[in-house]
């Protein structure tokens, strides 16, 4: 069983900076098993902040971070903090209220 890379997730905005003040890349390169993982649990992987995550960009749409991520996929968290117009024209707005309990 590989657990080669296979699949990049790209960081912005705050989470973009986090890393390079960690001295760590802002394009992570991490192993996903076939059946997937969630969006939080590759956060928690990746050492995260989940107050500073909005949700996740998943093949050009954004989700919750209860989404399930796959090997292949094209993903990038969302950081907090992304303009008004622009949360509602990419469905941010509603990405965020599924990640955030009630």
């Amino acid at each position: 069983m590989s657990t080669s890379p296979n699949t990049r997730v790209r960081l912005f905005g705050n989470l973009h900076t986090l890393r390079r003040e960690r001295g760590l890349p802002t394009t992570a390169e991490i192993h996903l098993p076939r059946e997937g993982r969630s969006a939080l649990e590759v956060a928690e992987g990746l050492d995260l902040p989940l107050d500073r995550i909005e949700g996740v960009f998943c093949n050009h749409r954004a989700y919750g971070l209860d989404h399930v991520l796959h090997p292949g996929d094209e993903v990038a968290f969302i950081p907090t903090g992304v303009p008004g117009p622009h949360r509602f024209l990419l469905s941010i707005h509603a990405a965020g209220k599924k990640s955030r309990p009630d």
